[in-house]
């Protein structure tokens, strides 16, 4: 799978072409530090005026560079696909041998500190269910009046919830019918589409 660049990302990125391939490389460990720490300008001005350029296109420079390696990791493409998504940049092979060596580095690095910043969501953890028939009451003797009462076991990390429902079988039917939906629409070529490109 190839990565996808923008103008703007391309045009950030070809500040990278016109520094010495060592800056490159400190550009990358800093691309990691933000992601660990956050973004610092006192250090885009320290780097812009060792340069001699401005501090906006060191910035957007280790900003693209974050994005590439970022991009790159979320997906995890392979070397030869990594390669050929920053050939389309015009870079020495030189300057593409570097990124990737630096792409190669840090992806698992980068996806643990991504995993770290996804929220974190209560998840499934087990399903208790019960079946209940009203039969007849003094007043309706023959009457049937079924009941399902569901209980929803979550977890979150440490934390266990649980959440009672109660609906009746036509109710339930009709939500099950809405999932199985929903499941399809998520199997078809758009859905497929956007999510590659959520991803």
């Amino acid at each position: 799978m190839l990565l996808v660049l923008s103008e703007e990302h391309k045009e950030h990125l070809g500040f990278l072409s016109e520094v010495d391939p060592a800056v490159v490389g400190e550009f990358g460990r800093i691309a990691v530090e933000f992601l660990k720490k956050g973004s610092n300008p006192k250090i885009y001005e320290g780097a812009a005026r060792k340069l001699n350029v401005p501090s906006e296109s060191v910035q957007h420079g280790v900003e693209g560079l974050m994005y590439l390696l970022t991009e790159s990791s979320k997906l995890m493409i392979s070397e030869v696909d990594f390669q050929d998504s920053v050939l389309v940049l015009g870079f020495s092979e030189e300057l593409n041998q570097l990124l990737l060596q630096l792409y190669l580095e840090n992806r698992k690095e980068i996806r643990q500190i991504l995993g770290k910043l996804a929220p974190s969501l209560p998840h499934y953890h087990n399903l208790e269910w019960r079946l209940d028939v009203h039969l007849a009451s003094r007043a309706l003797r023959h009457q049937v009046k079924p009941t399902v009462t569901l209980k929803l076991h979550l977890e979150d990390g440490a934390r266990h919830s649980s959440h009672v429902l109660q609906t009746d079988p036509a109710t339930l039917q009709h939500l099950i019918q809405e999932l199985e939906r929903a499941l399809a629409e998520l199997k078809s070529n758009h859905c497929r589409r956007i999510l590659r490109n959520i991803k």
